[in-house]
């Protein structure tokens, strides 16, 4: 523990770019910074599976329409559950992207991606964030990771769990005693009962701050909207929350430099 602030702000892998929404907590972030002091860490929540979260919107540059890039996944199976920090990117998907990215970027922000070789969802995406500058000075702790999941706080009763699933590991939803995958339209699937250990944990949304804050000790937290539908900030008096700033197109992918200096 410390007496400066330490502050805060989450985020799931948010796409071959990142979205502009994420920029602007990273910007809010480091404004608070140099008003306080202190440290900042980001919360980066690569135990998600969620493949429409890397969803990218770039504006065609002769055109002016949007269109919608992502990573292609390995299988079926994989696409839809497993963790982003464990989702195979395959090697086809280097040569489709090289194919694309001249209609959207600049030689230089293509570039980028050219050379991140990175072979997860997770690490690709940490990879390019770190190459645009966004996360200098920042500290980094993972959902996926599995020293980060031993020294959180225990969940039980309702939680995600990294388990094997056609051989394939996946993030299945343990609640009310059972394991399932959530095949959509109110079904599931059922898999068998088994063991499951702190370190296969991860928290659903309604618990992801105060198991974040069980490791991180956070004095402040800079709340995207979404959150706001969600968190009880009032179980957490020893936080302030602070709204990101406010930014244009803020589900685009950000591509442009002008709001790192």
């Amino acid at each position: 523990m410390t007496d400066k602030p330490i502050i805060c702000f989450g985020q799931q892998p948010c796409g071959i770019f990142p979205k502009r929404f994420f920029v602007a907590k990273v910007h809010t972030a480091r404004k608070l910074q140099q008003e306080l002091g202190g440290r900042i860490v980001f919360f980066y929540h690569d135990a998600d599976s969620d493949y429409r979260e890397t969803v990218t919107v770039m504006r065609d540059k002769q055109s002016g329409e949007l269109d919608r890039l992502n990573f292609i996944a390995t299988s079926k199976v994989q696409k839809k559950y497993t963790p982003f920090y464990l989702k195979k990117i395959p090697d086809t998907w280097k040569d489709e992207i090289k194919r694309q990215l001249p209609r959207f970027v600049d030689q230089e922000l293509a570039g980028i991606i050219y050379d991140t070789d990175e072979q997860t969802v997770a690490d690709f995406c940490l990879a390019v964030y770190t190459k645009l500058g966004l996360m200098d000075g920042i500290e980094v702790v993972r959902s996926g990771d599995k020293d980060i999941r031993a020294r959180a706080s225990e969940l039980e009763d309702d939680y995600f769990a990294d388990v094997l699933y056609e051989g394939e590991m996946v993030r299945a939803r343990v609640q009310g005693g059972k394991i399932r995958l959530a095949r959509g339209g109110g079904q599931f699937i059922d898999l068998p009962d088994q063991e499951i250990i702190k370190q296969q944990k991860s928290p659903p949304a309604r618990k992801r701050f105060e198991w974040m804050q069980s490791v991180i000790h956070c004095t402040h937290y800079v709340m995207g909207e979404g959150e706001r539908q969600y968190m009880d900030t009032d179980a957490h008096p020893e936080v302030e929350f602070i709204d990101r700033d406010t930014i244009e197109d803020h589900n685009l992918a950000w591509l442009s430099k002008e709001l790192s200096s």
